[in-house]
């Protein structure tokens, strides 16, 4: 994996996938493979910022000032999120330093 995500990253939902809301959760089909995966409420929070092209610190900003949520393990759990999400083709990832 050659995308390293930072706060300046820029992430998007991948076109190969489709999701719902499951109750506050997400369920999200990736069409490729056909694996499905779920997201707890603030993974689905992050999901459905994603479906616009975001930067990172203000999916983080959305989501530290929406929960009761440390800044430092937000980044944290953020990335480690956005890493998993992006190694299973879920979204795709711009540097953002242009586009």
């Amino acid at each position: 994996m050659s995308a390293t995500i930072s706060d300046r990253s820029v992430v998007v939902a991948a076109k190969d996938q489709v999701s719902c809301d499951l109750a506050g959760e997400a369920a999200i089909l990736n069409i490729k493979n056909g694996v499905y995966y779920g997201l707890d409420p603030v993974g689905a929070r992050i999901w459905n910022l994603v479906q616009e092209p975001r930067a990172v610190a203000e999916i983080q900003n959305a989501i530290t000032s929406e929960y009761d949520v440390e800044p430092e393990r937000c980044a944290r759990d953020l990335v480690d999120l956005l890493e998993k999400l992006l190694a299973e083709g879920l979204i795709e990832v711009k540097d953002g330093s242009g586009d």
